[in-house]
This record gives C-alpha cells, sequence and structure tokens, in this order.
C-alpha cells in the first residue's frame, strides 16, 4: 500500500508539535470510496453498481472494505503526527474517501504534501436557510388519489432530513391514529437513544435518528445543555421541515386557543430518517454535514432534505461545483439519492444563491395566495392595515392607546429600550391596564434580542387589552411575518402608515412643560386577524428568496446553467415546531409555528406571469416581473409531474461531463472529488441535459443541444420559440414525433442581435398533440467577442 512508502525517514520530518491554534480540515484520499470501488485492490473484491441499481451495504464485501478505507486513514495520521497532537473527527468512506481531522494549519501544510493526498480544505460553517400548501398545489385532489389516497401518499419512501434534528413527541410524526408502519428493508439506519428517558427516537413512522456534532465539539461551539447530543431538536427548524416533507395528515394547528387549521405533510406516509447536523446558534459545520449525508446514503434513503446552504462560496477550492459538500452530494446523486437543497434566503439581491450544482435540485420560495391581514382603527377615523393573527378587541368599542415611553415606572429605565416593551417591569401597570399599548420595533426585532411574543406577554401581565407596534424605519430586505397571539395585536409596518400613527398620537396627547403626558385621548381598536384571505392568485417570488445567475467560483464569474431550479410555496408555512426550539424566538415554547424561508420550499417541491417581490428605491417593497433568475423553471406543479410527456434525462456521467467541460477547472481536481478521469466532454457547459438553457457568455451564435425522451404514449411535438429583441432564436427540428420510451435531439441556435448588457429571457415551448406541454426557460447574455 501506498503508506508504506513513507519511510522512518519521512516519519521524523514530518511528526511535528501543534504550532499554530487547531482548526479541522476535510481531506480526501487517493483510492476509491465505497460507490465507486471498481476493484484493483488485492484482496477486495469490486462494489460499484450499475447507476441505476443499489449496493447491499450490509454485505461482507462492502463492510471489510469500509474498514480497510478507515484503516488507511488512521495509519496515514498515525505516521505523520505524534500521538495526542491531532483528533480524528470522521472517516468518510461511502461518497467520497477521506476524513475531518482537528489539526493545526502547519499540520495541514504536511498532511497537503504527503503522498496519496488528493486535497486537504479547512472546514468552513454552514446555515440553515430559514398548511395551506397542499391544497394550493392540488395534492388532496390532483395527486393523493392516483397514489391511494392521503393515507397512502410517501408509503415506503424513506426522506433524509439533515437538519436540526427531531420533536419525536409531535403529533405530525405520531403513528397512534394511523396504520401501523410495517418495516423497510432497504434502510438499515440506526436510532439514537435519548440520553435522558433512555428511549430511542423511532417508532416506524420516525425510521432513523442519528446525530453528528464531532466537528462542532472540535470547534468549541457544542454545549450538550443547550444543543441537546442526540437527535432531539434543540432548535425547531428540523422538525418544521420534517412535517412539511413528511408529517402527518390533518393535524390540527392549534395556538392561543385558536385552530388555524389542519396541517399535512407533502407525502403524509412517508418515513422520517433524522440527521442531525445543525444547531441553534452556530449553524453547524460541513464536516459534520458531510458524515450525515455519508451516513443517510449508506443506510439507504431515497430522498435527501437540505434546508441548509454555506455561509458564502467555497474559499479554498475556489470552484462552486468542487468542494467537499457538493462532491458528496455529486455521489448520493450516483447512488440514486434524489437530492432537494433550499436556494438561499440571501434575496432579492442577485447572486445570492448557496445552492450551485446540477445534480441538486436548488429550490426557490414562493408565496402562495393565502394572506393573513389585519388593521388598526383610530379615533380620527383612519384605518392602519398591518400584521397580526389575533383576536380583535370589542368591535362596538375604542380603547385608549398609552406609549411605553410615557408610562415608564422611572426614566432610568431607558438604557433597557422600553419602547420595545419586552420588560413589564419597568411599566406602569396602572396607566396601561385597559389599554392599547404602543410600542417601537427596533433593530432588537430583526437580531432576535426581541420578539413580538414577549411583547404580547407584557401586555397581557400588565393588564392591557392589546398593543400595537410601529415600525418606524426599515432596512431593504426586511420581512415581516405574521405572528400568532392570544390578545389584540398588531406589527403596522408600512414606515408611513407608523407616522400617521405616532402623529396622530401626538397631537392627541396634551403634555406639560417637562413632556409629561396630562391625559391620554388618542384612541383606536384592533381588528380580527385570524382568518386568512385566499386570494387565488398566481404564485409569487419571496422578497427573501436568493435569486441568480449562478456563480461558478468564488470570484462570481457567472455559470453556464440556471439555478434556481423550480419555486415552491415557502412563505408563511405552518409545520411542527419543538418546544425547545429558539430559531423563531416568537415560537419558543410552542407546538406549531408559521415560518418563512427557502427551507420551507425545499420540503414540498398558470395564469399570469409569475411577479417577484422587490425593493424599490425608496426602500419600499413592491413587484416586478419576475425572470428564470428568480423562479427557474417555474412553480413546482405536482399533478403535472405524474405525467409530464417529457424528461430531461442527466446522470452521473453527463455531471462529469459539465465538470470537464467548465472552463477553468482543473481535470486533476475533478479525479480528486470524483476519483474520474476526464475522458467525456459534452462541448460546452450549456449542453448538460437539462430543463433549462444558460449562456452567460454569448457570442456571435451558438448551438445547443437537448435531448428528450418520451415517457407516455405515442406523441408528436410542436416546437416553438421566443426571445427577447436583442438575441435571436431558432428550434430545429419544428416538429417531431417520439413513440413510447424514445429519445429525440433537437437544437436551440442563439444570435446575437445587439450587445445590451444584460440578460436576454426567452423560451422554448414544445405542445404535444395529446396535450403535454413542456417549456424551457432561455437565458443569455450577448457579447461582440
Amino acid at each position: 500500500m501506498w503508506v508504506s512508502e513513507l519511510g522512518c525517514a519521512v516519519l521524523v520530518l514530518f511528526t511535528v508539535l501543534t504550532i499554530g491554534k487547531a482548526e479541522i480540515y476535510i481531506a480526501t484520499i487517493e483510492g476509491e470510496p465505497i460507490i465507486s470501488y471498481k476493484g484493483g485492490v488485492d484482496g477486495f473484491e469490486a462494489i460499484a453498481v450499475e447507476s441505476d441499481e443499489k449496493i447491499d451495504t450490509t454485505s461482507e464485501m462492502v463492510t471489510s472494505y469500509a474498514r480497510h478505507l478507515e484503516k488507511k486513514h488512521d495509519m496515514l495520521l498515525g505516521m505523520l503526527f505524534e500521538h495526542g497532537t491531532y483528533k480524528k473527527l470522521y472517516s468518510y468512506r461511502h461518497l467520497i474517501n477521506g476524513f475531518a481531522v482537528h489539526i493545526s494549519p502547519e499540520q495541514a501544510e504536511i498532511l497537503r504534501r504527503a503522498p496519496g493526498v488528493r486535497s486537504v480544505e479547512r472546514d468552513w460553517k454552514v446555515r440553515k436557510l430559514t398548511i395551506h400548501t397542499p391544497q394550493f398545489l392540488g395534492l388532496p385532489t390532483g395527486v393523493w388519489p392516483t397514489g391511494g389516497g392521503f393515507d397512502k401518499a410517501g408509503e415506503n419512501i424513506v426522506i433524509g432530513f439533515v437538519d436540526s434534528g427531531i420533536y419525536p413527541h409531535h403529533p405530525s410524526f405520531a403513528t397512534h391514529n394511523t396504520e401501523p408502519y410495517g418495516p423497510v428493508p432497504k434502510y438499515r439506519g440506526k436510532c439514537e437513544l435519548d440520553p435522558d428517558t433512555k428511549r430511542d427516537f423511532c417508532n416506524g413512522k420516525i425510521i432513523g435518528a442519528q446525530h453528528f456534532a464531532e466537528a462542532a465539539i472540535a470547534a468549541g461551539q457544542f454545549n450538550p445543555f443547550v444543543d441537546f447530543a442526540s437527535p432531539m431538536d434543540g432548535d425547531g427548524h428540523g422538525s418544521h421541515t420534517a412535517a412539511i416533507a413528511a408529517g402527518n395528515n390533518g393535524i390540527p394547528v392549534r395556538m392561543h386557543g385558536h385552530e388555524f387549521g389542519k396541517a399535512s405533510g407533502m407525502a403524509p406516509r412517508a418515513r422520517i430518517a433524522v440527521y442531525k447536523a445543525l444547531y441553534r446558534y452556530f449553524g453547524g459545520y460541513v464536516a459534520d454535514v458531510v458524515a450525515a449525508i455519508d451516513q443517510a446514503v449508506y443506510d439507504g434513503v431515497d430522498i435527501l432534505n437540505l434546508s441548509v446552504g454555506p455561509n458564502s462560496p467555497p474559499a479554498d477550492t475556489k470552484i462552486t461545483f468542487l468542494n467537499p459538500f457538493d462532491a458528496t452530494l455529486l455521489s448520493a446523486v450516483k447512488a440514486g439519492v434524489f437530492v432537494a437543497q433550499a436556494a438561499g434566503n440571501g434575496g432579492p439581491f442577485s447572486k445570492t444563491l448557496v445552492s450551485y450544482s446540477p445534480w441538486i435540485a436548488s429550490v426557490a420560495a414562493a408565496i402562495d395566495d393565502r394572506r393573513y391581514k389585519n388593521h388598526l382603527t383610530l379615533g380620527n377615523g383612519k384605518i392602519l392595515a398591518g400584521l397580526g393573527l389575533s383576536p380583535a378587541t370589542d368591535p362596538n368599542k375604542s380603547f385608549t392607546l398609552v406609549a411605553a415611553n410615557d408610562v415608564l415606572l422611572d426614566s432610568s429605565v431607558r438604557k433597557y429600550s422600553p419602547t420595545d416593551c419586552q420588560r413589564p417591569e419597568v411599566l406602569n401597570k396602572n396607566l396601561v391596564q385597559g389599554n392599547i399599548l404602543l410600542c417601537g420595533y427596533s433593530f432588537n426585532f430583526v437580531v432576535g434580542s426581541a420578539s413580538i411574543k414577549k411583547v404580547a406577554e407584557t401586555a397581557k401581565s400588565l393588564g392591557a387589552i392589546g398593543f400595537v407596534l410601529a415600525v418606524e424605519n426599515v432596512s431593504p430586505g426586511t420581512k415581516f411575518d405574521p405572528v400568532p397571539i392570544g390578545i389584540p395585536g398588531i406589527l403596522i409596518t408600512d414606515v408611513s402608515k407608523s407616522s400617521d400613527l405616532i402623529d396622530y398620537y401626538n397631537i392627541s396627547t396634551p403634555r406639560d412643560w417637562t413632556g409629561r403626558v396630562r391625559s391620554f385621548k388618542a384612541t383606536g381598536s384592533i381588528g380580527d386577524g385570524l382568518m386568512p384571505i385566499l386570494h387565488k392568485s398566481a404564485p409569487q417570488v419571496a422578497l427573501f428568496s436568493a435569486r441568480g445567475p449562478n456563480i461558478k467560483d468564488f470570484s462570481f464569474q457567472d455559470a453556464d446553467l440556471l439555478k434556481p431550479d423550480i419555486l415552491a410555496p415557502g412563505s408563511l408555512i405552518w409545520a411542527a415546531w419543538s418546544p425547545n426550539g429558539t430559531d423563531e424566538a416568537n415560537y419558543v415554547g410552542e407546538g406549531f409555528a408559521l415560518v418563512s424561508g427557502t427551507s420551507m420550499a425545499a420540503p414540498h417541491r398558470a395564469g399570469r406571469p409569475l411577479q417577484a417581490q422587490q425593493n424599490s428605491d425608496k426602500e419600499v417593497m413592491t413587484f416586478v416581473t419576475a425572470t428564470p433568475f428568480d423562479y427557474g423553471s417555474g412553480h413546482v406543479n405536482p399533478r403535472a409531474a405524474l405525467d409530464p410527456g417529457l424528461i430531461f434525462d442527466a446522470g452521473y456521467e453527463d455531471y462529469l461531463g459539465f465538470l470537464c467541460t467548465t472552463p477553468g477547472i482543473d481535470a486533476r481536481v475533478i479525479k480528486n472529488y470524483t476519483s474520474s478521469p476526464c475522458n467525456y466532454t459534452m462541448g460546452h457547459p450549456w449542453n448538460l441535459n437539462t430543463p433549462s438553457i444558460t449562456v452567460s457568455h454569448l457570442v456571435r451564435t451558438q448551438t445547443v443541444t437537448r435531448t428528450v425522451t418520451n415517457v407516455a404514449e405515442e406523441e408528436t411535438y410542436v416546437i416553438r420559440t421566443r426571445m427577447a429583441p436583442a438575441i435571436a432564436i431558432e428550434a430545429s427540428p419544428r416538429a417531431m414525433t417520439l413513440l413510447p420510451g424514445a429519445s429525440r435531439k433537437f437544437s436551440v441556435t442563439l444570435t446575437v442581435r445587439s450587445v445590451t448588457g444584460t440578460y436576454s429571457f426567452g423560451e422554448v415551448l414544445m405542445q404535444g398533440s395529446r396535450g403535454h406541454k413542456v417549456r424551457i426557460p432561455v437565458v443569455a447574455m450577448g457579447y461582440r467577442r
């Protein structure tokens, strides 16, 4: 073996004491991982199978080769470094061949130069990408019946969730009111025990539960009393995403004495496999996430749901598509696992995506047709719109408004930001009781140190009838979600409306020469905000949803690949929450939460043109016509997905060809991560067989090819094109007939007509004689040379 080449002299030279502060590094090593091992090592037979087959990971052949790889990792580290100067955190064996290790930067350099080491990268942090939806998507009437109804939808499908864990006691994951769950022989994951109750986390619905925190522990970030050294969800995020995808059907959403409806997962009968690698306050580390993914695929999940993304593009490898995280997911796809990842929450700004690679389904967030609204009626007759899932004040009465600043017990308490209304002890109960408390929405609410939930608690403890929270200034991209509360309350989000409120209050409130209030004369009443308004409107791209264009490297160069891939509901999603959760300050201790984010869109998976929320020059949210950089190929349509007519088939070899064709990627780096040489290219990366076309640097004329496969009966398709005037577009042939199972190529030629310095958008529309319709978005920017 190659390790034996390291003689004693080399060992002495390479052995060092830790000099710099230890950090976490991920190394990849020569030799194929289990998923792609084709033989060649004495004593170990080939394991790799065809891409549509599954490897039996329980076989002696696999387990012995896994032990062989781990032994090589241990031998390498043991020969390079003295015992006690390093700590191996994980051995990666299934999807990539490598390990995570806690060493100094000087040791990392030694490891990088050692024979047989392909790459060494410093670990980096990742973050979370944070009921009516089944009806909006047409699941109960259009999709579930074809699979035997909601009580069969997702049967025997195992979804792996790499997230913040799960709260297993929630009714969304209960089994006492469902048909018993049988075994799933293909899944081999384990269930950890709760260290407190000594009971495992599984119940048939939850089929596996493990946690990964070695990197977080080594980095000094993990606190077992807060983060839980188990699959228990200490955040809320993981329980929420699991319930959206696979929670039980018809679970009443009750909060503060009101039922907001009934929640359901998209596939209520699917099994849940939990791989906790994210934590409350710091997010997570790639080393832990990669270990979770590696284990999930080894265990036999069918789908991976990743509501997690990097804080920034990888700085070490420079290439967004090639790093331990994306390379692991490429191998997961090779193993036959479908991967869905949240696109990111950096919108509405361009190039904010954190999901880059073509083998990942990157999901953007849409606002569906449900809205929660409320209003405040002032004593002068003005009605101010706002947000607040709250009951109304007495409809036949108006109540006195008292501002928090005017009811302080002592002026010295101003250091506590009393207008936030977070501390009832600093306010005069005698002046608040029976009135509406007027509070100010400060930056503390944005960073999470203040919450609307706490405002409601403050108002209630002081005997207030209700409260009003006024936003006086706002930063671009700030999103406001309605929060369920048990007393009348409203958030006025429009700065101009808040100004109207404050002006009315000041005019109506006489003061003495010191500024102290003589009497409170301003009055108002709060409306009923508990019932949603259904607009029956087309979906809109949420303001926070990350936008393209996609990037291919750390210098933010545009990629010839459209991202996001698809749009799914991700705004105001009701689902399970962990009572331990602190991810959303407004839902601490609650069993359900109404949360927005592309994390909420990833588990989901036409009418008028799609609109996108955007900020205007005046920092006011407005709507603009959406582009493929906002929504990818469009809004998810489960009913159409059951009978698509045509599909664009792409697999592992195609993705390798994409990498090998993309300019700026060294073939040696590709082999380091994939164990595959660049034997196949596709001319240009834009020829990857995706259901979209992107040419980021179009010079003169380029022809792009696509191959479609018919998964329906014989059908003739007429092909039409349209494009913005700066780019000419033509498809060939203009019509084609496909037999069942047949594949046909067609080409799309793009020609620069004028250079505008901006992207042009268009589409190829394939209309079938049996009613199938396929729309391919086209994106290109023209250059003179």
